[in-house]
């Protein structure tokens, strides 16, 4: 159901509020470059620090100018379980194909609290649901026997973004899931490795300024052609990494507003890069054939 790449898209901002010309902008671009779908409202959306108003109306708007043309997987996770009812019932009713959602990333619940809290969602909502484990933001992690608890007993509950760096999970959970559970990376420099071993795609920060040769990437991966898949990892690898040269979204924010897509606006706690970090990633933007 929701396999190939997605692109966790940014929230541009301008003088503290959505600069909604440049997220449609951001999305018609996407579309273009033949992306599979946008994440909207996740961590590089900047989700903790956005009104639940701005919230919603991001997903709506992301759904409105993707006019049907690429699949939209809502970010509408969070900490209380009623909150993320909330947001994944509202995101519904604005039309997304589907929810993504994240451990909760603060209190820290057992793997029976974790259980109780997804099967709250998939109960209170029509959507298929991703999980989402990154268990270096949440201080959890989603269980392997929590996600296949889950797959038994909702049959919303579709597929996993994977972010814990760690290859052997991608197989533990295709064992456990088996087939049709859809798994995709969540690290852009892990995709392929993550493939190899049975994940079916990515949700990408990359993509936000590559959309096209991600895609290509993943297509050619899961198409056989892994000399053409390695080749655009090698080449792009270095944005890859430095994309998380500081705290995601800051450096693909950076780099966008570089490329003179967005203004480079954030929400404090994030605050703009470090000078030294900002030329490391302007110089391997030149590398890669981002900037002149």
């Amino acid at each position: 159901m929701f396999t190939g790449t997605y692109t966790a898209i940014v929230t541009p901002f301008r003088d503290g509020q959505i600069d909604e010309p440049a997220l449609e902008r951001l999305v018609k671009t996407q579309v273009r470059a033949g992306i599979d779908g946008l994440a909207p409202v996740g961590t590089t959306g900047e989700s903790p620090t956005v009104s639940y108003q701005e919230h919603i109306q991001i997903i709506a708007l992301t759904v409105k100018f993707a006019a049907g043309k690429t699949r939209v997987m809502a970010g509408t996770g969070g900490n209380s379980t009623s909150e993320a009812i909330y947001l994944t019932r509202e995101a519904e009713k604005a039309g997304a194909d589907g929810s993504l959602q994240v451990a909760p990333y603060y209190n820290k619940p057992t793997q029976e609290g974790l259980f109780q809290h997804f099967r709250e969602i998939a109960k209170n909502t029509r959507l298929p649901l991703v999980l989402y484990s990154i268990p270096g933001r949440c201080g959890i992690e989603i269980g392997v026997e929590t996600v296949k608890r889950l797959s038994k007993e909702c049959k919303n509950v579709v597929g996993i973004k994977e972010a814990g760096g760690n290859p052997d999970r991608v197989s533990q959970l295709r064992a456990a899931l088996g087939p049709r559970f859809d798994i995709l990376s969540g690290d852009d420099s892990l995709t392929l490795p993550f493939m190899a071993v049975g994940a079916q795609g990515v949700i990408s920060v990359a993509s936000n300024l590559i959309p096209h040769q991600i895609s290509q990437m993943v297509k050619a991966f899961a198409g056989g052609d892994t000399r053409t898949a390695l080749k655009l990892h090698q080449k792009y690898y270095p944005l890859l990494k430095d994309l998380f040269i500081e705290t995601n979204p800051v450096p693909v924010k950076a780099a966008l507003a570089m490329m003179g897509q967005i203004a480079e606006e954030y929400r404090l706690p994030l605050a703009p890069m470090n000078p030294k970090n900002r030329e490391a990633l302007r110089a391997t933007m030149r590398e890669c054939g981002l900037l002149k």
